[in-house]
């Protein structure tokens, strides 16, 4: 589990593409790789990632197809700098909101405002996406735990807010409109929503049988009044 309160921005040391898969190293500072081991979860820019080899301050990770093409690690460049966070142990402060660094999709970045310190993006992501998301809810972007502003369903996009601190160590004000985010819903209004619908499709498909079982009994009754 992670909390979406990412540890700043690390640069990426080595790519090498290999059997479909990704393998890339990335250079960690010293204050976090106290007790990390190979096998371990961390997430980069948002996406769980197992560690599968450790060099010093150098860390290995591995990549498959699928999560390259749900995520933004597709993109990775070398010096390119990640959000880097590792798993929350028991005892740890929950500074944001409960993440599993399993990422729904990507969102585009369609709009880019600043206001002073602060910083608006305004993201464009799918309708499956999109049911999930609630105006004030939490949300992920890149592996950093936020807060929905305005939502506009119709259009299938919504907004974040970014103070100063949260741009000063993550990547946000490097992106630019058209670059991707890696995007992962808040868990507990995913299964509610997921929910709903699903018993709304079995009430759904109640009232249809009941209407075709209606039909069949108005058509027997107008058979009988012809006799």
């Amino acid at each position: 589990m992670f909390t979406g309160i990412t540890r700043g921005l690390f640069p990426v040391l080595s790519i090498k593409q290999r059997n479909g898969i990704l393998s890339y190293i990335v250079e960690l500072h010293e204050n976090l790789m106290h007790d990390l081991n190979i096998g371990d979860s961390v997430a980069i820019d948002g996406v769980c990632q197992t560690i599968s080899a450790i060099e010093d301050n150098r860390v290995q990770f591995d990549a498959i197809d699928e999560t390259l093409i749900k995520t933004t690690l597709s993109e990775l460049k070398l010096g390119q700098k990640v959000s880097v966070e590792r798993a929350a142990r028991i005892g740890d402060t929950l500074g944001g909101h409960e993440l599993s660094g399993h990422i729904l999709e990507t969102g585009l970045i369609i709009d880019k405002q600043e206001t002073g310190d602060n910083l608006t993006l305004l993201i464009q992501c799918s309708q499956t996406c999109m049911q999930f998301i609630v105006t004030k809810g939490f949300i992920a972007l890149d592996g950093s735990s936020l807060t929905v502003g305005q939502v506009d369903k119709a259009k299938q996009r919504f907004c974040v807010h970014l103070i100063p601190f949260t741009r000063s160590i993550t990547n946000f004000d490097s992106k630019h409109c058209s670059d991707r985010v890696n995007i992962e819903v808040d868990m507990k209004t995913k299964i509610i929503v997921e929910q709903l619908n699903e018993q709304l499709t079995a009430i759904y498909h109640r009232i249809d049988q009941l209407e075709i079982k209606l039909a069949e009994l108005l058509a027997q009754d107008r058979e009988k009044e012809t006799l």
